[in-house]
């Protein structure tokens, strides 16, 4: 199993902001919308460095989603900003109808995304919105795992022609990839390789994986961990030479099973190799309020919980 080392925790909005800063200043059809959680998604310094590129609408998220698809027309690349609840459940008729429909180019940035949002609780919380945006056609679905990669990522989807989803979250969280890593929309990242079980992981989950390999690797067992970071479109060669290897797979995410990554990577196996899988997720259920840590462990997202579903899928090859 291969070592991994993490010098700080931060939060992956601090990655949103700090990647929207840097976009801002090199490229001038950069533009940021908000709804009243400036703060919230560490929006501010793009704010002051660019106050005639920043729009503050208020509470009223679906104006927003309508603005920025406007934007789009004069040759502005937008980046809307508030809760992942009210990034997708809130206003999926104006996603659906006025960027997803006529494929805008327009950026929707959700923080706060899962049950690690917290205390607020289940009204805030939302674990459905990847099922949510990828079934729209023609967008894509990226969900990153620590500041840096977010910060690239957010650096990314402005080259990408098209509406993107981009969710993280508010908990600071181990950042244990490089700053400099090379951040290419649908492709899959094995950060361990192993011969016993596949790990598929996305967002959060990512680093409860690698935790999970490192507890495995005391019982013998070999895994090979694989970060998905997008969802949609989805690595399917990543993972089908993985199980090829491996015979049997597990999928971790802070998300609903219904709708998310396990499911997507159900499809892949039910059409090309079927093969035991084992899913690491919420259970049908809304959240509740709680910090975010306790919220983790009632819900079974985190190393143990994906050491025992390895064990499990390992009695079904």
């Amino acid at each position: 199993m291969k070592k991994f080392n993490y010098t700080e925790l931060k939060d992956t909005r601090s990655g949103f902001g700090d990647g929207l800063t840097e976009l801002g200043r090199k490229n001038k059809n950069i533009v940021a919308l908000c709804a009243d959680l400036t703060g919230s998604l560490k929006m501010n310094q793009f704010k002051k460095e660019n106050p005639n590129r920043f729009f503050q609408v208020g509470i009223a998220e679906a104006n927003m989603m309508g603005i920025a698809a406007g934007l789009t027309i004069g040759g502005k690349i937008p980046f809307t900003g508030t809760f992942a609840n009210f990034s997708t459940g809130r206003v999926y008729d104006q996603i659906r109808q006025s960027i997803a429909y006529s494929g805008k180019n327009v950026k929707i940035c959700a923080s706060h995304a899962g049950l690690t949002l917290g205390e607020d609780g289940a009204t805030h919380q939302i674990l459905e919105d990847i099922g949510l945006m990828k079934m729209l056609p023609g967008m894509t679905v990226i969900n990153t795992c620590d500041y840096n990669q977010t910060k690239i990522a957010t650096i990314a989807i402005a080259e990408h022609q098209g509406p993107v989803y981009l969710r993280f979250g508010r908990p600071k969280v181990p950042n244990f990839t490089s700053p400099d890593h090379k951040f290419k929309i649908g492709k899959g990242i094995i950060l361990n390789e192993g011969k016993d079980v596949t790990i598929v992981a996305t967002g959060h989950l990512v680093w409860e994986s690698i935790l999970a390999g490192e507890k495995l690797k005391n019982f013998g067992i070999s895994s090979e961990i694989i970060n998905i970071h997008t969802i949609k479109p989805i690595d399917e060669e990543i993972i089908l030479k993985s199980i090829n290897k491996t015979r049997c797979i597990v999928t971790a995410e802070e998300h609903n099973f219904l709708g998310g990554l396990g499911e997507s990577i159900s499809r892949i196996l039910t059409k090309n190799d079927p093969v035991p899988q084992e899913f690491i997720a919420t259970n049908d259920t809304f959240g509740e309020s709680g910090s975010p840590s306790k919220l983790m462990d009632k819900y079974g997202l985190n190393s143990n919980a994906i050491v025992n579903a390895v064990e499990k899928v390992l009695s079904r090859k």
